[in-house]
């Protein structure tokens, strides 16, 4: 691999190591403490403004019980599928797959949520620098977002601050989920260029 293509893999990093982490069920407090590796460096690294150092990904690798290629997201591809991208899997549960892979700007990945047998607890929450926004393509989310809760169906989107509290989940048995996540490191936003002919809006629902 080239060096170009290290320094662009790194960089690309921040996104799977901080869905890494959340799948872990840790805080970067406790990330920190179990590694040594300051929280300001971990967030850092997390949202795009750092690269981390090997030593750092040692140390997150077996924190999380996750190989280098999977942090990475470069493990090889299935054989009969050689040109799919490789997701990044979290055992039984959340599957993620980038869509990007560049330095700063939005990043972007799809999530797939695997079907609940019962039906879930509310979705433990986290916060953090950055700017997100999700479409769901199948199934049915639940997205807790501060105080408010909300279950979000194919087609719907959502967008917020990500300073605020938020978690997903599956709304509950059924089905797995499926959505699409742009993530905004240093708060970036989508910026509408194009908007419905005549100004036209969605009917009101019912």
């Amino acid at each position: 691999m080239a060096a170009a293509d290290v320094d662009r893999t790194l960089a690309a990093m921040g996104p799977l190591l901080r869905a890494a982490r959340e799948h872990h069920g840790a805080t970067l407090a406790g990330v920190s403490r179990a590694t040594g590796i300051s929280t300001s460096t971990l967030s850092r690294i997390e949202t795009g403004r750092r690269k981390p150092t090997l030593e750092v990904l040692l140390h997150l690798s077996k924190e999380y019980g996750l190989s280098l290629d999977e942090l990475a997201g470069t493990a090889p591809a299935a054989p009969a599928e050689p040109r799919a991208a490789a997701p990044l899997s979290f055992g039984d549960d959340k599957v993620v797959l980038p869509l990007t892979r560049y330095v700063g700007g939005l990043h972007a990945h799809k999530h797939v949520l695997p079907a609940l047998e019962d039906p879930p607890a509310r979705p433990r929450q986290v916060s953090h620098d950055g700017y997100e926004w999700l479409c769901v393509l199948y199934g049915r989310l639940w997205l807790a977002l501060g105080d408010e809760d909300v279950v979000l169906t194919p087609g719907e989107t959502a967008e917020f601050d990500t300073r605020t509290p938020h978690g997903v989940a599956n709304a509950g048995p059924g089905g797995p989920v499926e959505y699409l996540i742009m993530f905004g490191p240093q708060g970036e936003r989508l910026r509408p260029r194009i908007r419905p002919a005549g100004g036209r809006t969605a009917p009101a629902a019912g």
